[in-house]
């Protein structure tokens, strides 16, 4: 890890931006280094996260590894993998479930944090915020939409994907196709992704 981003991720672990807004407090949770090869940005951690301060350590977080075909030890594992949410702090409960990242949060940081990351090779937009977010204007007009254009995105380096939570398993059923076309094609990437960091190392 190269010292420009020890320092900050530093500053984000220190960070209480919007700490007025935060029912349970300050947590931020990120996971970065310098050689990671695969930069996963999702919404905000949920309330388990906040707990253990380690990044999708709940059901989502199985669903997640399973769908990328990885283990626990490399998901975790810092050198190969970034984990970088549009929000570092779990905002709260609403009535719906977690509520929305904070919006102070991704461009505070993620302009600093993501040109640091210069070994990544595939980018993991994870559910509605993060593609707003990275994707802007080419992003559909649903989630699905979004996710249904998977290779138009790809050709740029980034794979939109719904959010891994068990509260998404009627979206799951309702398009097979996910997991018939494109989970193929995701696990693929990431172990060639992992491939080539094996390789530097």
């Amino acid at each position: 890890m190269t010292a420009p981003l020890d320092r900050l991720l530093a500053e984000i672990r220190a960070c209480r931006i919007c700490a007025a807004h935060l029912p349970l407090g300050p947590r931020p949770v990120v996971q970065a280094s310098a050689t990671s090869r695969l930069l996963i940005v999702s919404q905000a951690p949920g309330r388990k996260v906040h707990e253990t301060g380690i990044p999708f350590n709940d059901p989502s977080g199985d669903r997640l590894r399973d769908w990328l075909g990885i283990d626990r030890d490399t998901f975790y594992d810092a050198g190969k993998i970034a984990i970088a949410p549009m929000g570092f702090c779990f905002p709260g409960t609403g009535k719906g479930g977690d509520l929305p990242p904070r919006p102070e949060c991704a461009p505070a940081w993620h302009p600093r944090l993501f040109p640091l990351l210069t070994g990544v090779r595939l980018t993991l937009a994870i559910g509605q915020y993060a593609q707003a977010g990275l994707l802007g204007e080419h992003r559909g007009r649903t989630l699905t939409d979004t996710v249904l254009a998977w290779r138009e995105h790809l050709a740029r380096g980034l794979l939109p994907l719904p959010h891994p939570s068990p509260r998404n398993r009627l979206w799951l059923t309702r398009n097979p196709w996910f997991e018939t076309e494109l989970l193929p094609i995701l696990r693929e990437r990431v172990a060639n992704a992992l491939a080539d960091s094996d390789r530097a190392g």
